[in-house]
């Protein structure tokens, strides 16, 4: 399969460079980038052609794209990409909002392309050890979930300075590493929620947020609490579910999966045991690839950006406005 890498602006796109030279099936055999002395220069390390034009582009014999432009780009890219009939990888978010997210689901559709939106750590093994752990009842009716991902970006200097552009980006730490522990609070929740309220700190002095904390309100009563930064030296990736009869612990510090719960009698009740966490799911890319191969869909996995979007938007809105905002209101 021949792939049209769109952009090297995001962090992550030589690591999904690699993973399509590395994959079996899969080449690159193309690059434009909106950055035309960039695109070039990647070009030229990969040995394919840089074209001038996304058009051009997506005219050269390729049949799929990967796509790593700045957040503002998104849509009209994919939009772009999926006319040409390119199947579509890309970097979350799917869009900074749900209208665009809407107009890039409609083109996907109608012509019949294969989407999938890395959102990587949907995969990874103790996301599904948890999903399982939920599923068996071990902490009976979910009560709050808190996911917590930060690094030390914006204070150790390693995190592109483009990536501080409110322009290019449509946000800040929220928009970029905070989608992971937003979709995995919704996850865990096991409904989406009806109300989000979310606030944001610039401790830097950026154009946009590096601190920032949301809080989702379901219909059951149950609440999610997602923390993220850019100026955090020692946070570990941290993942909490409680419920009525039990809760799970990821993450605080260790990378080891902890429960304590009712639901296994008195010995699991008494004190902290750990889950065993196994394999992973075949990647983003992997099982984007697969789709392709089989004429399948990434049901979950597009529901889940697109659900990601809409919090987002709700996030970023609610910052704004200072107040609540309900999802089904965007």
């Amino acid at each position: 399969m021949r792939i049209g890498k769109i952009s090297f602006w995001h962090v992550h796109a030589w690591d999904y460079t690699k993973e399509a030279l590395a994959h079996p099936d899969t080449e690159i055999t193309a690059v434009w980038d909106e950055n035309p002395e960039r695109g070039r220069s990647e070009a030229e390390k990969l040995g394919v052609p840089f074209y001038a034009s996304l058009e051009e582009l997506l005219d050269s014999g390729i049949d799929a794209v990967i796509a790593d432009a700045p957040t503002r780009m998104h849509r009209d890219v994919m939009v772009k990409s999926a006319r040409a009939g390119k199947h579509i990888f890309t970097e979350k978010v799917l869009a900074p909002t749900l209208r665009e997210a809407r107009e890039i689901m409609d083109e996907v559709r109608q012509n019949n392309v294969k989407l999938t939106v890395s959102l990587p750590r949907l995969n990874d093994g103790y996301t599904l050890a948890i999903l399982q752990a939920l599923k068996e009842g071990l902490l009976g009716r979910v009560t709050q979930v808190r996911v917590r991902l930060s690094h030390n970006g914006a204070i150790a200097g390693w995190l592109p300075e483009h990536f501080y552009s409110l322009e290019d980006c449509c946000g800040g730490a929220l928009i970029d590493l905070g989608c992971h522990p937003m979709y995995l609070a919704r996850l865990f929740l096991g409904e989406f929620p009806v109300v989000v309220s979310a606030r944001f700190g610039a401790l830097t002095g950026k154009p946009v947020e590096d601190n920032a904390a949301v809080l989702l309100g379901t219909g059951s009563g149950a609440v999610g609490i997602v923390e993220t930064g850019f100026v955090n030296s020692f946070s570990p990736f941290t993942i909490e579910v409680h419920g009525t009869d039990g809760s799970l612990l990821y993450g605080t510090p260790e990378e080891k999966l902890l429960v304590r719960t009712r639901a296994k009698g008195e010995e699991y009740a008494a004190k902290w045991h750990e889950l065993p966490v196994h394999g992973s799911l075949p990647s983003a890319f992997k099982q984007w690839v697969g789709h392709i191969q089989n004429g399948t869909e990434a049901e979950e996995n597009i529901r889940a950006a697109v659900e990601l979007t809409v919090l987002m938007e709700a996030s970023y809105r609610s910052a704004r406005e200072g107040g609540a905002v309900r999802p089904e209101s965007l």
